[in-house]
């Protein structure tokens, strides 16, 4: 009778430690089960993260791109001003040097003036009755222009020059020749000026020492003709060399500067005796 009390009470302990055993069992199982679902749940909050970093990523590199145009951009326009600037300082010192130019050739006028009636050789008479006709010289290129109280003519320098010299071009004699001819029969007995003018290029590496120096020998060179092939005299010519003083365009420009390269026929008022 004891020996089956024993039995019942071991087979009743057995059957609660297996209940306990599978309640043990669902429990870690929950368990399990919550921790996966929390496992996803921090997968998909890291995805998103990392999708937000990434997104945020691109938008710092453009921002970085556009902060690098925007420099540049600033750095071009920088560099605008400062060549505006310069370009400022260098007509400012070419106003200064035109008006001190211009005061230059007033007074070589007077004092070739003066020469010439001490001489006795030519008789200075004020005429502005030369600005009611303008004289017709048609040349390619040549313009005719009233300017004040003196008629000029511009001969372009790429048609009777050689390039970056004061050599002349072999059809050049021909077009100063017919230029003078004209002149000469409008205005037989004014006082022509033969005046030289450049562009703003400086002459560097050549013979000149610069603008003025070249404006002089190319004037000289046309001086030469206009008294072999022409009927004017040497008391009825003079020569000046302006440089680049005095621009009848912009030197901004390649077709600027190529107008600005030129020798004007200049006739005064005043005529020979």
């Amino acid at each position: 009778m004891r020996r089956f009390a024993s039995a019942v009470w071991l087979s009743a302990f057995v059957l609660v430690g297996s209940a306990g055993c599978a309640d043990n069992s669902m429990v870690l199982q929950g368990q399990l089960s919550q921790y996966q679902q929390q496992q996803l749940a921090m997968a998909r909050q890291q995805q998103q993260l990392q999708t937000r970093a990434e997104g945020l990523d691109r938008d710092n590199q453009e921002l970085e791109s556009l902060l690098a145009q925007a420099r540049q951009q600033t750095k071009v326009a920088e560099d605008q001003v400062a060549a505006l600037r310069d370009q400022l300082r260098g007509v400012t010192t070419q106003l200064a040097e035109a008006r001190e130019q211009k005061k230059s050739s007033d007074n070589k006028v007077q004092a070739l003036t003066a020469s010439m009636r001490r001489r006795g050789d030519v008789l200075i008479t004020p005429n502005n009755s030369l600005l009611q006709t303008l004289p017709t010289i048609d040349l390619p290129e040549v313009h005719v222009r009233r300017d004040g109280d003196v008629i000029r003519v511009e001969l372009p320098g790429s048609r009777i020059f050689e390039a970056g010299s004061a050599r002349l071009r072999p059809e050049a004699v021909q077009m100063i020749a017919g230029a003078a001819a004209e002149l000469q029969r409008v205005y037989p007995d004014q006082i022509l000026g033969v005046e030289g003018h450049t562009d703003s290029d400086p002459v560097g590496g050549t013979q000149w020492r610069n603008n003025h120096a070249l404006s002089v020998d190319r004037a000289m060179a046309v001086y030469d003709v206009l008294l072999s092939r022409s009927r004017y005299v040497e008391g009825q010519l003079f020569v000046v060399g302006h440089g680049a003083n005095h621009p009848v365009a912009s030197n901004a420009t390649i077709e600027g500067k190529r107008r600005n390269r030129r020798v004007e026929l200049v006739v005064y008022p005043e005529k020979r005796g």
